[in-house]
């Protein structure tokens, strides 16, 4: 429950419920909702909130101003609203579909990181007592620890499922039922091969090869074995939403409490096994033949590449591309080379989540990072790619550079290993030669430890910027110390008081106090020496704290949030350092006017209850050598 939880509850209530909310995102200072109907809304009793600043109607958007802290109030609403990922986004955020998915995978996993760290965790130390013949493999103990730690790997479907169903603004338990089918025993690759030959075989004699084993509705299904995978739960529950959303809106209300949970998973699972399912067989064929292909063409090129790839794979349950050909080979030859390739992998992500220790500011996450570690030297990874690098992403990058060069290291010795299965460490002693007895290929293993933990841990210390830096510098300010602060003028133009800006909110000064600048020039300075605090995806709005405390917003225009970005350029980035007369934003002055929007620029005091007395300049005309507001202490 969050810190705005009360708060949020009568927001919801007072805009007319959950039900009469379409989509909601926030600015800088506002939650910005798109009402049902806006006559259902209690204007005056949202005003007279405590919390709640004013409350406006701009641009078909029913506008609740909170000020600098909407982020936190945003959060909550979603959460008592119940909104989806797919409703509720930050204004002008727009991400390509690479990046939509990391965040989702990412934040599918928040809600059991926990749990399955600490899963991480036990599955490393079971592995380390049968490694000292402290625990019996066949004794009951360590079938019961096994069930513990593995459980939650094994079953993984259900966990995502159900969170996902929660991304998505479906029923979670709905969402369990789906991730509990995916995990169904009797429908598994493995279960179904054992069982009989294939009925058929699709595309046969090519990369695309799938052998059948059952029909549905007279349909090829296609098997796989979904136990431990995530993206296609996450994919299957992403559907169900869709028939949900469809089922409510047909289905009379008295009887779909029922109904609609029937149908979302008598259309959704059947239509994800028989989509899925051949999806991800064929990219398994075209990844296994490519994979074969290019092992035969430079071995060294191959360790390189799967190095590099085999946690992505892993995520889309595509890693079954390669261990067939290390089966294959082990059968052959008695030793594979397949995998000797995706050794390093683990500990470069390893090694990139303990650099992260060091340079992560927000203390959750960093608790996250010793059991990951643990978990990630035992070779459970998990708890570190979901938990902790995939949503950075340039941590999980360098993990992937760190895998690539222990990779390649390997084929190059032409390391082999004499079976497959353990992870992590307990992989080491399959590098001996089981026929000759040579130790080299163990030597190999322990450089391509330490080259891919130097590779992660030194990119990721070096070259990675928390982003979450920025809340520490804000808590570090220190406290002013001169009498007397002047802010110079950002932006080139015509001065005006601020109770002359169109937008009430500023007008009327609940937002802090400050002026208006009617720009002649499109380009925004730093006002002081300082840091940005804030810098909004749609670069229309920027925050700043100078060193001495005083805090600035800088709106770029009336409504611009509309303009997602466009007509916008930043130069600078959220935390970082600037000095008086830095560039940080341009704009094109003409294409926003032309566009339909004011550009009036509002310059905000937003902390300026900390201060005496806010003093406006005289000037009508200013640019960036000009003062334009005086903070005195």
């Amino acid at each position: 429950m969050g810190k705005y939880h009360d708060l949020a509850e009568k927001i919801v209530a007072n805009v007319g419920g959950k039900e009469n909310i379409n989509s909601l995102t926030h600015c800088i200072t506002r939650l910005r909702f798109k009402l049902k109907d806006e006559s259902k809304a209690n204007d005056e009793i949202l005003k007279n909130m405590d919390g709640v600043v004013t409350v406006m109607k701009s641009g078909g958007q029913y506008q609740v101003v909170i000020g600098n802290h909407v982020p936190e109030v945003y959060a909550d609403v979603s959460e008592v609203a119940n909104l989806s990922q797919a409703t509720v986004t930050e204004d002008g955020e727009k991400q390509n579909i690479f990046n939509r998915l990391i965040d989702i995978i990412s934040s599918v996993f928040q809600p059991f990181l926990g749990a399955l760290a600490a899963c991480g965790m036990l599955k490393g130390l079971v592995s380390l007592l049968l490694a000292m013949k402290v625990l019996d493999p066949l004794g009951g103990t360590h079938m019961v620890l096994n069930a513990v730690g593995d459980g939650l790997f094994y079953l993984m479907p259900v966990a995502v499922a159900a969170a996902a169903a929660k991304k998505f603004n479906m029923n979670q338990y709905v969402g369990m039922a789906i991730g509990a089918a995916m995990c169904y025993p009797a429908l598994q690759l493995a279960t179904l091969s054992e069982a009989g030959e294939p009925i058929r075989t699709l595309f046969e004699g090519t990369m695309f090869a799938s052998p059948v084993y059952t029909t549905f509705l007279g349909l090829p299904l296609i098997a796989n074995n979904y136990t431990s995978s995530v993206v296609p739960a996450i994919l299957i529950v992403w559907v169900g939403s869709k028939v949900q959303k469809v089922a409510k809106k047909v289905l009379p209300e008295v009887i779909q409490s029922f109904f609609v949970p029937f149908f979302v998973l008598v259309i959704a699972l059947p239509l994800g096994f028989l989509v899925v399912g051949p999806i991800i067989s064929s990219l398994t064929g075209i990844l296994s033949t490519s994979f074969d292909a290019l092992m035969n063409f430079s071995p060294i090129l191959f360790g390189l590449v799967l190095g590099a790839l085999w946690q992505v794979l892993v995520i889309f349950g595509l890693h079954w591309s390669v261990v067939p050909i290390a089966i294959i080979q082990l059968g052959d030859m008695g030793y594979a080379t397949a995998l000797v390739a995706t050794f390093g992998a683990s500990f470069a992500q390893t090694a990139v989540v303990f650099a992260m220790y060091f340079k992560l500011k927000d203390k959750k996450l960093k608790e996250l990072c010793i059991p990951a570690v643990v978990s990630g030297i035992c070779g459970v990874t998990e708890p570190a790619i979901y938990g902790l690098s995939l949503p950075k992403k340039r941590p999980f990058i360098y993990s992937m550079v760190g895998g690539a060069l222990s990779g390649a290291f390997l084929a190059a010795m032409g390391t082999t290993q004499n079976t497959v299965g353990p992870l992590g460490v307990f992989a080491i002693p399959t590098f001996i030669d089981a026929q000759t007895g040579s130790m080299s290929g163990m030597y190999y293993s322990l450089i391509a430890i330490v080259i891919a933990s130097v590779a992660g841990f030194a990119l990721t210390f070096f070259f990675w910027k928390d982003d979450t830096a920025v809340e520490e510098i804000k808590e570090e300010q220190p406290m002013m110390t001169t009498r007397k602060e002047n802010v110079s003028s950002p932006i080139e133009g015509s001065v005006m008081p601020l109770s002359t800006a169109k937008d009430q909110a500023f007008a009327q000064g609940v937002l802090g106090k400050g002026v208006v600048i009617h720009p002649t020039k499109g380009e925004v300075v730093a006002p002081f020496d300082g840091t940005v605090m804030t810098l909004f995806p749609t670069k229309h709005a920027i925050g700043l704290v100078s060193d001495n405390g005083l805090e600035l917003l800088i709106h770029i225009g009336l409504d611009t949030v509309q303009l997602d970005g466009k007509y916008f350029t930043a130069h600078v980035a959220q935390g970082d350092k600037v000095k008086r007369g830095d560039k940080l934003v341009s704009f094109d002055l003409d294409a926003i006017i032309s566009a339909g929007y004011s550009v009036e620029t509002p310059i905000i005091v937003t902390n300026a209850a900390d201060y005496l007395d806010i003093l406006d300049c005289e000037q009508k005309e200013v640019s960036g050598e000009d003062e334009i507001l005086t903070a005195l202490a």
